[in-house]
């Protein structure tokens, strides 16, 4: 109840706090921190900033245990959630987008500034890319009274603002960006 009243200001000031301590703020945290607040791309430009300044990485809370195998985490049936059925068209989009090259950090900045030339395919092929980023965010919801399908349709929305909104000038990796926005949606 508490939370509710609070200013995004407060929020956060609470979240630069916290990870000043820690030197870290989980996504977790910070969706949790600002739930029910209606922000724009320039409130959260300016938070991301504020945690940029202080040398704050917003990470998530399983980030040491899925490292960089995360399309092996996605593929494997064993590591979804329990109350997850995984039905053909599920196994197929999973197959799909498995086969999905992953980009390195050079591809990444160099797709971001073709996005900001105007380039569509850039866009695609961004957003293609982080498809396993969707899926891995949605399987944590799971259960929630949504289907495993629904979620994945409602990152990828989110994913397409993320793709739309990056600024590669601001400095941050565009995964930690777009799962914030996948989040959100």
């Amino acid at each position: 109840m508490i939370n509710e009243i609070k200013t995004f200001d407060e929020r956060k000031n609470e979240l630069v706090k916290m990870g000043k301590e820690r030197g870290f703020v989980t996504y977790e945290e910070l969706a949790n921190s600002l739930k029910g607040l209606e922000l724009d791309a320039d409130s959260l430009d300016e938070l991301y900033n504020l945690f940029n300044e202080n040398d704050i990485a917003v990470v998530s809370e399983d980030e040491e245990d899925s490292g960089g195998n995360i399309e092996k985490l996605l593929l494997e049936d064993n590591v979804l959630a329990k109350d997850l059925t995984i039905n053909d068209p599920v196994r197929m989009y999973l197959k799909e987008i498995g086969q999905i090259k992953l980009l390195t950090t050079e591809e990444e900045l160099e797709l971001a500034e073709r996005i900001v030339q105007g380039d569509e395919q850039a866009k695609i092929t961004l957003a293609e890319a982080n498809l396993r980023l969707v899926v891995s965010i949605a399987k944590r919801y799971v259960g929630r009274g949504m289907l495993f399908l629904d979620l994945i349709q409602e990152g990828n929305i989110g994913l397409m603002k993320a793709v739309e909104k990056f600024d590669v000038t601001k400095g941050y990796k565009f995964s930690t960006y777009a799962t914030w926005w996948i989040r959100q949606a």
